[in-house]
């Protein structure tokens, strides 16, 4: 059962560690980090400027400006000067790395000249480091290849031990000045979970996120896992709390792992919207999201088209890698005045506000974002009952669920809806209520509950 009302913040600094922030990439994943440093500035961390956002991509200093201009223009950030990036920081003035990397190096350490590396300069040309290329290797992050670091004069003062020496000595000088206060820590990103697993300063806490599902194909609760997850698992009874987006996931890990680490769920938050009913469309189905193969797009194609109700329409909004073969799909069923690809939309509350009902056929979920969404909207959804969240919404109203991968279930499904207007009126008129257990006041209530039990124990490394 999830807290109603929240406690008060530890005293505290606050980091949010993720691996990149850039407008239009990682979907849910960027949405849910940046709603999270919302959350912590609305509850007045640092005097209501929020956390420090800390990010570890390198890109160059003028992208990561245009970043949080984009950001702060969405009303997605609160203080751009709160969101800081290592490569930015790692530059000297007046040329070669930042005094914190120099010292951070060792002069002992040299490269393997067989070794390929990326140099980064600075916006005047001069290097100030080099990372070591590892292609093809997921786990490139754990490289032991030296990282190098240039002095003023253009030449290798030293090096560091890979990734994790990098990102660690950063780290290390970010909360240097922060005294012998405490220091909560939410980490977003799994890399990094795997790179900080083991910082053992008294003032950490680390608290780690999860935005994803765990497990490969079929993806039931007993699937085979990626190398990167089975890897991650080992290190999860090192955080103080690692946070999970559902109650079904969090269960489900528990079940098979053991109850070692400290499992907890905070739902992420999504705010309230101003619902346009009158812009309800009778009629209109829509998808709404990437177009690729794990969205199983098709499906609800050829579910739609099954479906064959007079008067309806469907819209799919998006773009991805599977476009093409969508449209080509689309010309076969000869369903081009029925069904179209409307692309892109940065404007989908308008598209749900538009929307009958809402069908989602994916084969696995790793928060219910788009689904919350659209309930918030008083937009009803079909989905397929897939893990993770669908499930933990929809049980409690606004929407039906069928068998995952059943195409036929799911298009008798929209058949039924789309011709009873009673029981879609109904669900419409559940749906806001249903989508109220993802409030930002609710989450936000879960998460300082799980700081301040973080807090007030020893830390776990």
């Amino acid at each position: 059962m999830l807290p109603d009302a929240a406690p008060e913040l530890p005293d505290a600094e606050y980091l949010v560690l993720s691996s990149r922030l850039i407008p239009g990439m990682d979907g849910g994943y960027t949405i849910a980090t940046l709603a999270r440093a919302r959350q912590l500035a609305g509850a007045g961390v640092a005097d209501g400027a929020g956390p420090q956002l800390l990010t570890f991509d390198p890109g160059s200093a003028a992208d990561h400006a245009e970043h949080r201009r984009t950001f702060a223009e969405q009303g997605a950030l609160v203080d751009p000067s709160r969101m800081r990036n290592l490569f930015d920081e790692a530059v000297d003035p007046d040329g070669g790395a930042a005094r914190w990397l120099l010292d951070a190096s060792d002069a002992a350490v040299a490269a393997d000249p067989d070794v390929e590396y990326r140099v980064l300069t600075d916006a005047d040309g001069r290097a100030f480091a080099a990372l070591p290329v590892i292609p093809g290797n997921p786990d490139w992050h754990l490289t032991e290849e030296p990282v190098l670091v240039y002095d003023a004069d253009g030449a290798v003062a030293g090096a560091l031990h890979g990734f994790r020496g990098l990102y660690r000595a950063w780290l290390e000088h970010v909360t240097a000045a922060f005294g012998d206060r405490l220091i909560i820590v939410i980490c977003e990103s799994r890399q990094l979970g795997e790179l900080v697993a083991d910082w053992s300063d008294p003032r950490v806490r680390i608290l780690h996120t999860i935005h994803t599902m765990h497990v490969e194909a079929p993806y039931t609760p007993d699937a085979t896992m990626n190398t990167l997850w089975t890897r991650w698992f080992r290190l999860a009874d090192r955080f103080d709390a690692v946070i999970w987006p559902t109650a079904t996931q969090r269960d489900d890990v528990v079940a098979r792992f053991g109850p070692a680490a400290n499992h907890v769920v905070v739902p992420n938050p999504i705010a309230p919207v101003a619902t346009r009913h009158d812009l309800r469309e009778d009629g209109l189905v829509i998808v709404l999201g990437r177009l690729a193969p794990g969205k199983r797009v098709d499906h609800a194609i050829r579910a739609f088209v099954a479906a064959d109700v007079p008067g309806t329409r469907l819209e799919i909004w998006g773009g991805g890698p599977e476009q093409e073969r969508l449209q080509t799909l689309i010309d076969e069923l000869e369903a081009g005045d029925r069904v179209v690809l409307a692309g892109y939309t940065d404007s989908p509350g308008t598209v749900l506000d538009r929307a009958s009902l809402l069908v989602t056929s994916t084969a696995f979920e790793g928060q219910p974002l788009g689904v919350v969404e659209s309930l918030l909207h008083a937009t009803p959804v079909i989905s397929y009952d897939v893990r993770y969240g669908i499930r933990d919404v929809l049980q409690q109203g606004g929407g039906v669920l069928v068998p995952g991968g059943d195409v036929e279930a799911l298009g008798e499904a929209i058949r039924a809806l789309l011709t009873d207007q009673g029981r879609l009126a109904a669900l419409s008129a559940e749906a806001p209520a249903v989508a109220a257990a993802w409030s930002p006041q609710r989450s936000l209530a879960a998460l300082t509950s799980v700081i301040a039990a973080a807090a007030s124990a020893p830390p776990r490394r």
